[in-house]
């Protein structure tokens, strides 16, 4: 395929063409280039490949895969990686404050690096949670044409004849501490759950962007679905690198594609596969880089009137690779679109509308993974969001799996100072059917770092507890979470939030159906309370990165972002 580019309005001009950048192209050819590649768009293939954990191993080799399609398509690929911080590696320990702030850190190198090299369009590979939306972030602030690619989720393992999780791991060990568990057990399953490449394999945070990506139009459909370890992959990785070609020809830039209108499609598949709670940080992150409203109100506003009718781990049965095996995002849309809940004139990373794409799909809902709409599980989405006295600027719950009768939860608070005074609190079984377990101090600055909570959620349910205590905090939750847990409370508690004042014995009501979560205080108590505080507790971030994090994030319910965003911003890098 032969294309001819006009440069004189792509940004690699800067470097690679006039007499004056004879010093720059000099350094393409020290690379092997040659004349055709140094006058061809350069493109930008982002990778977050590291050795951290299975969900970026295969990110390398799926890059190279990419590259051929670029080059296929009258293009030069120029591969760079940026970091990834791992949650399942980070969890339960000092190392999860670093996870969210990765978001930022892998959107801004991208940025850096295509700014710096003036790259023309960007394909972007991603494996784990954060990584999934700081690649996309970084598409559209730069507003390049641009396609994602996931990495692919991994295999389920299998022990005793069922499939297992990374999420059985984390309960066995809350059942290990019960002594429920015995460390032979332990050892076998530890061994077994986690079988090959791939990202956690259940509708946890990595899945639910994967699923994000395509139905928000930024991946080709159905490249998220299959397995990291299938060669097959390298079809679609190849398909994408033609694409992006494709949208370069025709000037379709990422803020083309992330519009309102695909934003809320994407909350429509995150409620209606029971996703990760996580997407009300990142959708609204990611709107911001576009300039677009779109904050944690406006994402539940479409989870409560979305059916949730895909059965996905944690709540359900199925994983990744069921999903796929029956025909993947593209047949949950088409259910979508069936109850008018999905926006069709979108476009898409193919240069088609969403509309378009889906015509093209013929296989239809299973019925046993991808439940037909008509007959949904429930009737409301798989996450809710909520808002009262303790929340003013909102907070937000997974209900997917839990009955009507699961999501209201009415107790006494048990206030935790940090995440580790709550895990040791559980791990000694100190605490009572019937509490509202209060982990405050683990917002985005105040944390800082804003950290999951899947240790002490997943011991809780190990031990039996999941249906019989409620936890709150202004913190957040692994998508594999499960039982009644209220996440990304704001305002924070650092920022003198309604949850810095709470007190243990006080009466927490959380109704999931209303919305609701209020402590049974007045407003004139609480405003006692408020005057008597003593401020932020201190943490041990002086200096370094999380220290610089703390200083910007903004809100939750903006979804804890660190720079104006484009509504500030006066030139479009693709335009300079």
């Amino acid at each position: 395929m032969n294309r001819r580019f006009d440069k004189s309005k792509l940004p690699s001009r800067h470097v690679t063409e006039g007499p004056a950048r004879a010093p720059h192209r000099s350094y393409y050819y020290a690379m092997g280039l040659d004349e055709t590649d140094i006058h061809q768009p350069l493109i930008g293939v982002g990778t977050c490949w590291n050795e951290a954990a299975p969900c970026n191993i295969a990110l390398n080799r799926q890059a190279q895969a990419v590259k051929l399609g670029v080059k296929a398509a009258s293009g030069t690929p120029r591969e760079f990686t940026t970091i990834t911080v791992t949650d399942g590696i980070a969890m339960g320990h000092e190392g999860m404050r670093s996870s969210l702030a990765s978001r930022e850190a892998i959107a801004d190198s991208v940025e850096l690096t295509m700014r710096g090299h003036c790259y023309d369009a960007l394909v972007g590979l991603a494996g784990c949670d954060k990584s999934l939306p700081g690649m996309m972030m970084a598409m559209v602030r730069l507003n390049v044409p641009s396609v994602f690619i996931y990495g692919g989720s991994i295999l389920p393992g299998r022990l005793d004849g069922k499939d297992v999780t990374v999420q059985d791991v984390f309960e066995a060990v809350g059942k290990h501490q019960a002594g429920a568990f015995s460390d032979a057990e332990l050892e076998i399953l530890e061994r077994v759950a986690c079988p090959s490449a791939g990202a956690c394999g259940g509708q946890f945070t990595a899945n639910t962007m994967a699923c994000v990506s395509e139905a928000v139009g930024l991946a080709l459909l159905n490249s998220s679905g299959a397995p990291a370890p299938y060669e097959s992959r390298d079809q679609y990785a190849i398909a994408s690198g033609e694409a992006v070609m494709n949208l370069l020809e025709k000037n379709i830039r990422a803020r083309d594609v992330v519009t309102r209108k695909s934003l809320e499609n994407a909350a429509r598949v995150v409620a209606c596969t029971g996703g990760s709670t996580n997407a009300g940080l990142h959708l609204p992150a990611i709107a911001h880089e576009a300039g677009i409203d779109f904050n944690l109100f406006d994402v539940c506003d479409i989870f409560r009137d979305t059916p949730y009718f895909v059965d996905l781990k944690p709540g359900g049965q199925f994983v990744a690779k069921d999903l796929y095996e029956v025909g993947g995002v593209p047949v949950v849309m088409k259910e979508l679109r069936k109850a008018g809940l999905l926006h069709e004139d979108c476009m898409t990373a193919s240069g088609r509308s969403l509309g378009e794409e889906l015509d093209r799909i013929t296989v239809e809902a299973d019925g046993r993974v991808i439940h037909p709409v008509a007959t949904p599980i429930t009737k409301t989405g798989g996450v809710v969001g909520l808002k009262g006295n303790i929340a003013p600027e909102g907070a937000i719950v997974k209900v997917a799996g839990m009955s009507e009768a699961e999501q209201v939860f009415s107790g006494t608070a048990r206030v935790f100072e940090c995440e580790e005074d709550a895990f040791e609190a559980v791990k000694a079984r100190n605490y009572k059917e019937g509490e509202v377990l209060v982990i405050r101090n683990e917002g985005p600055s105040g944390g800082p770092g804003m950290r999951e909570m899947l240790a002490t959620t997943a011991a809780i349910s190990g031990q039996g507890m999941g249906k019989k205590v409620a936890l709150i905090t202004d913190g957040r939750f692994s998508g594999a979470t499960r039982g009644f847990c209220v996440g990304h409370v704001g305002p924070e508690a650092a920022k003198c939030g309604p949850i810095a004042l709470l007190k243990d014995g006080d009466k927490i009501t959380i109704n999931a159906i209303t919305g609701a979560i209020d402590v049974d205080l007045t407003a004139e108590e609480l405003a006692a309370r408020k005057a008597d505080w003593k401020g932020p507790r201190p943490t041990n971030y002086a200096s370094g990165a999380l220290w610089k994090y703390a200083q910007l994030v903004g809100p939750t319910v903006d979804g804890a972002v660190t720079h104006p965003g484009a509504k500030a911003e006066t030139h479009i890098y693709m335009d300079l």
